[in-house]
């Protein structure tokens, strides 16, 4: 039994591949940072605020892509602006704002698509279909990866110093700390419309703060956790996939499923902080 033969063989197996390694690349230090800004919720907050844009885009369009992610990108975004005027305006915190605006938008979503989809379109829309990717999906993920790993090279200074000290990026810095928060929001809106695509809007956040929330037991350094990030979120999309071959699984839960276990053993063994070590 090898472990390349489903990807040797199967288009489909490759396709599921390279769209789950271009998410693993972009979408997982976005991840890393939400974590870095104790903004972790807000990844899955923003990931069910994108639901009723992507069902509207259904039902004008069928199960267009590109219909789904433009609706799917403005419902998050503004989701996102929405809960950031509330908190500025009104005593509520940012995360409560975003929790009751993201329990609306999730309810919201599965009536939209209950009106016309049967409960098999809204399971693909829940949870996607991994294997049903084509090429017009991969082109998405993968424009939509490569410009993110490009604006995140671009703001990734101001970023880390708006993460650990954004009193030093207001002096020091050109870049304002309220345009860098919004950049970053917009790339994680992003990233979480090209999961959508592929893992659904359930298991979209998941491998984006998942592999994140691992690396942090297998690195002190922030360069280091990006990489160990990028590198478990590679390893779980490969073994998830794998299983899902052979044991019939779903294969968008199971690449989630195998980051879990992956955030388990870093939590047990991890070099920097696990349980075992520790002891």
């Amino acid at each position: 039994m090898s472990l390349v033969q489903p990807f040797i063989e199967f288009g489909f197996m490759r396709r599921a591949l390279v769209a789950c390694l271009a998410i693993s690349l972009s979408a997982t230090p976005l991840g890393v940072f939400l974590l870095l800004r104790r903004m972790s919720l807000v990844g899955d907050a923003l990931s069910h605020a994108v639901l009723p844009g992507a069902a509207i885009g259904y039902l004008v369009s069928g199960l267009s892509l590109v219909a789904m992610g433009i609706g799917g990108f403005i419902a998050g975004l503004s989701v996102a602006l929405m809960s950031g005027v509330v908190s500025r305006f009104t005593p509520l915190k940012e995360d409560a704002s975003f929790a009751g605006f993201y329990l609306g938008s999730l309810a919201l979503g599965v009536t939209l698509v209950s009106l016309r989809g049967s409960s098999v379109d809204l399971l693909h829309v829940l949870f996607g279909s991994l294997l049903a990717v084509d090429a017009q999906a991969i082109a998405l993920v993968g424009a939509i990866s490569t410009f993110s790993i490009l604006m995140l090279a671009l703001i990734y200074r101001p970023l880390v110093m708006d993460a650990f000290d954004p009193s030093f990026l207001r002096a020091q810095s050109r870049w304002s700390a309220p345009l860098v928060h919004a950049i970053f929001l917009i790339l994680v809106v992003l990233n979480l419309v090209s999961g959508f695509q592929v893992l659904g809007t359930l298991m979209s956040v998941g491998l984006m703060m998942l592999p994140a929330a691992s690396a942090r037991f297998w690195s002190r350094r922030l360069s280091g956790i990006l990489l160990a990030a990028m590198l478990l979120a590679i390893f779980a999309s490969l073994s998830g996939l794998f299983v899902s071959f052979y044991l019939s699984l779903p294969a968008g839960p199971a690449v989630v499923l195998a980051a879990a276990i992956l955030f388990f053993i870093s939590v047990l063994v991890g070099p920097c902080g696990g349980l075992l070590r520790r002891r």
